[in-house]
Parts: structure tokens; C-alpha cells; sequence
């Protein structure tokens, strides 16, 4: 069987619930709904107040955007397989799928990274902060973080989908590269080496950019004076809970793909593959919403006009 006679993949990981199915796909909307509500909103609020035109809430913007990207790419397809009898891909859908999927995670690591960088500068170089990101940088950063997540995606799917296949059957809720690339009947050495350097560019290269941006920002916290470590703690807080609770949703992902979870209840198996499609789109809107003092404002005038 090569990958010209595969014209679906099986989804292995779902199980028969019987009528619990519909509490689990009303559970699924709602977070669905509540995920879109609450990253519209931002979006909305920050497009719309020329207050919030500044670099920190256009890197916010372009956060959000991602998260309902991501959620979008995830839910719908979930929502009908939960009410399916039978639980079936067809193999454009599943790439497409692996390809939102994986842009969703690169753009949210780049993002993370941009945003790091712009704290930075606004902590470490205060005076030259407005010459140093100006607007046209703003867009310049947002753009390269989408692109570069694109471009490397784009190769890995095109390597994946020209293997091929000796069997359709995915032990996963979602389509992701990894159990395609396990079904392949060729070598794949070209496949894992392009997958070493795409979690390079897309992953350690952030990672390492936030780490250093973090370094120079306690060296200048530590020198400085009480004014500056408060406005590290209150800008940085959010951006480093956004940074571990994504981490953690795709160190979860990555265990429950590489290892043996057979001694792992299902459900709790498939909530781990979930997690970093579900919780950072909720979390991310909750957390800048709450803590990023100007957001908060516009939001609860607006919330106080409308009553």
C-alpha cells in the first residue's frame, strides 16, 4: 500500500461514550465559543482603541489572531467527529489539518519570542524604546513570524506527504506528522533530520531568544531602580505564563506521541494531546486581559458603557 491507495487515515483514539458523547461535544462548544468570544473581543478592543495602538498590544493582536487560528484548525473537526460513528480523515484534510496545526504552534513560539524582545527593549532601553520598534518594525516582526512559521511547515508536509504508506491507522483524536511519518514503508531519514531542523528554527531558536531577552532583563532589574522592577514584574508575568503553560501543553504533546501510554487511561491520554490546542487559546485572553492594566480598563469602561 503506497500513499496513492490511501485515501483515509483511521482515528484510533476515539472510544464509544454512548450518550455521553453529547455531554462531551457540548462541553467541547462551549470552550469552542468561549475561546472565539474571548479572543474576538481583544482583538476588537485593541483594533479599535487608538490607545492600544502601541507595539506590546499589535504583538498581543497578532497572538490572539493565532489562537483562533490554532482553536479553528481543531475544534470544528473535533465537534463532528465526537457525534461520528465512524472516525475517518480523508488524507488532504489530515495534511491540511497537520499543517494549521504545526503553523499554529511555530507562530505561537515566534510570537512569544517577538514579544520578549519588545519587553526587552521597553525595560532595558526605555529612552530609545519608540525609535528601536517603531510601528513599520511592528509589522515587519508580526510578519516574520508568520511567514517563517509557514515556510518551514510548508517542507515538513510536502516531505510527509510524498512517503510511501504501509497503513492508515492513526492512534491519535487529530491528524499530526509524527504517526504519519511512522506508517511511511521508505526510509525517512530525510523526514527526521528536516523535523530536527524545523523544531530548531521554530522552537529552540524562540526559546533561546527568550531566554537571553529574560537574562538582560534581570541584570537590568537587579541594577535598576524599584520603578523598573515593577514594571518588568507587571509586563513580563503574563508573557512568562503564556510562555509555560504553551510549553508545558507541547512537552505533554510530545511525551504522549514519543512514549508507551498504554498504562495511561485514554481520556487522560487524550486530554494531554489536547492541551496545547485548548488551554493557551483560553488562558493567553484571560491572562492579558486580567493583568495588562490598559486592556483591563478599555474593558470594563466598555462593559460599564453598554449597561
Amino acid at each position: 500500500m503506497n500513499s496513492t491507495q490511501v485515501l483515509f487515515f483511521t482515528l484510533g483514539a476515539y472510544f464509544d461514550t454512548g450518550l455521553l458523547k453529547y455531554l462531551f461535544f457540548l462541553i467541547l462548544l462551549c470552550l469552542y465559543v468561549l475561546i472565539v468570544g474571548s479572543n474576538v473581543l481583544l482583538i476588537v478592543v485593541i483594533c479599535v482603541n487608538r490607545s492600544l495602538h502601541e507595539p506590546m498590544y499589535m504583538f498581543l493582536c497578532s497572538l490572539f489572531v493565532n489562537e483562533l487560528y490554532g482553536s479553528s484548525s481543531l475544534f470544528p473537526f473535533l465537534l463532528v467527529q465526537i457525534l461520528s460513528d465512524v472516525h475517518i480523515i480523508s488524507v488532504p484534510l489530515c495534511f491540511l489539518q497537520i499543517f494549521c496545526l504545526y503553523t499554529y504552534a511555530g507562530v505561537e513560539f515566534c510570537n512569544l519570542a517577538v514579544m520578549s524582545y519588545d519587553r526587552y527593549l521597553a525595560i532595558c532601553h526605555p529612552l530609545q524604546y519608540h525609535t528601536l520598534m517603531s510601528l513599520k518594525k511592528v509589522a515587519l516582526f508580526i510578519a516574520a513570524a508568520w511567514i517563517t512559521a509557514f515556510l518551514t511547515v510548508v517542507t515538513t508536509t510536502s516531505l510527509s506527504f510524498s512517503l510511501p504508506l504501509c497503513g492508515n491507522f492513526i492512534n491519535k483524536t487529530y491528524c499530526d506528522n509524527y504517526s504519519i511519518v511512522k506508517l511511511a514503508c521508505s526510509d525517512t531519514t530525510v523526514n527526521n533530520i528536516y523535523g530536527l531542523i524545523n523544531m530548531a528554527l521554530i522552537v529552540f531558536v524562540p526559546v533561546g531568544l527568550i531566554l537571553y531577552t529574560y537574562m538582560r532583563i534581570l541584570k537590568v532589574c537587579f541594577s535598576g531602580s524599584k520603578q523598573t522592577r515593577q514594571k518588568a514584574v507587571s509586563t513580563c508575568t503574563p508573557h512568562l505564563a503564556s510562555l509555560v503553560n504553551f510549553c508545558a501543553g507541547c512537552v505533554f504533546e510530545i511525551i504522549q506521541s514519543r512514549f508507551n501510554m498504554s498504562s495511561v487511561p485514554r481520556l487522560f491520554q487524550i486530554l494531554l494531546s489536547l492541551y496545547f490546542l485548548t488551554c493557551p487559546p483560553l488562558f493567553n485572553p484571560g491572562v492579558y486581559g486580567l493583568n495588562v492594566s490598559e486592556i483591563r480598563s478599555v474593558c470594563k469602561n466598555l462593559f460599564l458603557k453598554s449597561h
